[in-house]
């Protein structure tokens, strides 16, 4: 019987981004988040007869910075279509959209993955109105806010070159790492500003032929895209292997459940009947508007992440993940000025303060400055590794100089040889069995020793130091 592992997944994503315009994309409509249903909301974005939609500037310059940040060609010549589908939530029951002519295309973005490097391709990115939002109450039935409706958005597709849900969570972090560089989107996931579809296929290992691919709409997190792609993968392994077909089709994913279920078939592009829309001509851009609009991009994260493995010597995965989050940078950056150990200062940054961060952003309450003082404690071996974890917990409750907890407490690493060997001794004396087992060949077995002096001295021995003093006095009994 053939196993998962001998499938692959296929997966191509279709990224839906909101502009941070102020008004909307075809009428002066504000676009702010949060206020009372149907109070931003007009003539226009209401598709009422007779009414003319007026194509916002700003989208377009947007939209191309977006594409020049991922390394798209832009269109001096595109134009604009109608989507023709039932939007029970978008009242003109179709959207203005691009078919044939996007804005941008061919384009890519490279991402860090196990071994290396790789880069996935960008088929196009075009622009076009979101619709509204559907309510469902129990009580009351399903209600319709058209606040969101013409919120302009871009549409990001990705090529059919992620393998795995790790690498779609690479791709999908970097893609919102280089929008929110450029300062079009606040990408802000749980406000619906970065939403993903998920197109996943599966075929056997070695074969070109792509199978039956489902859509997967709306997911709106890093962690939820992971176990979308993670069920679904199964789901069509074990459909494929029970003799079912998978049938392309629509599916939701449920976040309390972790599965995927139907919702319909899923349309093709002749669905839709798309036509150019005659109320809005083409979007014509000269070389010279392009060249502009990319100079106004400032540095984005593959930029930033070749400097900081030039400058601070860090490894491409480390920069990758501290240019990830532009907040993070900048945060990194800051402390990295003051202190002499900035790999030190990445590697706290990526293990210790990761663990606390909740937020989709990155927040630390523990200043640049203090953080910066942390690290150079470390460096310099005044504290260790084990005191710097217990720092940043209580740093995290309560930002403060840890120059002045490590003095008041005596936190300082116990650095002298001759008082760590009588630990070491001492250690050797009460632990027979361990010593035995060790010149049995388990030479894991001395870590047990050091774990009772690192106890003993409340963790403020000079791990490395004991562990080589440990070695030494081993070879001697």
């Amino acid at each position: 019987m053939m196993m998962i592992k001998d499938y692959e997944m296929v997966i191509g994503l279709e990224v839906h981004v909101e502009l941070k315009t102020k008004t909307k994309i075809f009428c002066s409509c504000p676009t702010t988040f949060g206020a009372e249903p149907n109070t931003h909301t007009c003539p226009v974005c209401m598709g009422m007869p007779g009414t003319l939609p007026v194509l916002n500037k700003q989208v377009v310059e947007y939209a191309v910075m977006a594409g020049l940040a991922t390394n798209c060609k832009i269109a001096n010549y595109s134009k604009q279509d109608r989507k023709n589908y039932f939007y029970p939530d978008l009242p003109k029951a179709y959207q203005i959209s691009q078919y044939d002519l996007p804005l941008c295309e061919h384009g890519w973005l490279d991402i860090e993955v196990e071994g290396g490097t790789k880069r996935i391709g960008i088929t196009r990115i075009h622009i076009e109105e979101d619709a509204g939002k559907l309510v469902h109450d129990s009580e009351r039935g399903t209600m319709i806010d058209c606040n969101r409706c013409g919120v302009p958005l871009i549409e990001i597709v990705s090529e059919p070159d992620i393998r795995s849900a790790e690498e779609a969570k690479a791709y999908l972090q970097k893609l919102r790492a280089t929008i929110l560089y450029t300062g079009i989107s606040d990408c802000k996931m749980n406000e619906g500003s970065l939403r993903c579809d998920v197109n996943l296929s599966v075929r056997k290992k070695g074969t070109e032929k792509f199978g039956t691919r489902t859509e997967m709409k709306n997911i709106n997190s890093f962690a939820f895209v992971v176990k979308a792609i993670e069920y679904e993968y199964k789901r069509q392994v074990e459909a494929i292997e029970a003799g079912e077909t998978i049938v392309q089709e629509t599916r939701r994913f449920d976040a309390n459940t972790g599965k995927t279920s139907s919702m319909r078939s899923k349309e093709n592009a002749n669905d839709y009947r798309y036509f150019p829309d005659p109320d809005l001509p083409p979007i014509e851009l000269t070389d010279e508007v392009i060249k502009k609009l990319g100079s106004q991009i400032p540095s984005l994260p593959d930029e930033r992440k070749a400097l900081y493995m030039k400058k601070y010597g860090l490894s491409a995965y480390d920069s990758e993940i501290l240019t990830t989050d532009m907040a993070e940078a900048d945060y990194f950056e800051q402390a990295a000025a003051k202190t002499d150990y900035p790999k030190l200062l990445a590697n706290i940054l990526i293990s210790e303060v990761a663990r606390l961060v909740t937020t989709e952003t990155f927040e630390s309450p523990i200043s640049a400055d203090n953080m910066a003082k942390l690290v150079q404690l470390m460096g310099d071996e005044v504290i260790n590794s084990s005191t710097v974890k217990k720092l940043v917990g209580r740093m995290w409750e309560n930002d403060c100089d840890p120059a002045e907890i490590v003095r008041s407490e005596n936190l300082e690493q116990i650095n002298d040889e001759e008082e760590l060997r009588r630990y070491v001794l001492e250690g050797i004396a009460a632990n027979p069995k361990s010593v035995a087992d060790y010149k049995k060949g388990k030479v894991a077995a001395y870590k047990s020793i050091i774990g009772q002096i690192m106890g003993k001295t409340a963790g403020r021995a000079n791990p490395v130091k004991i562990n080589d003093i440990m070695l030494e006095e081993l070879a001697k009994v």
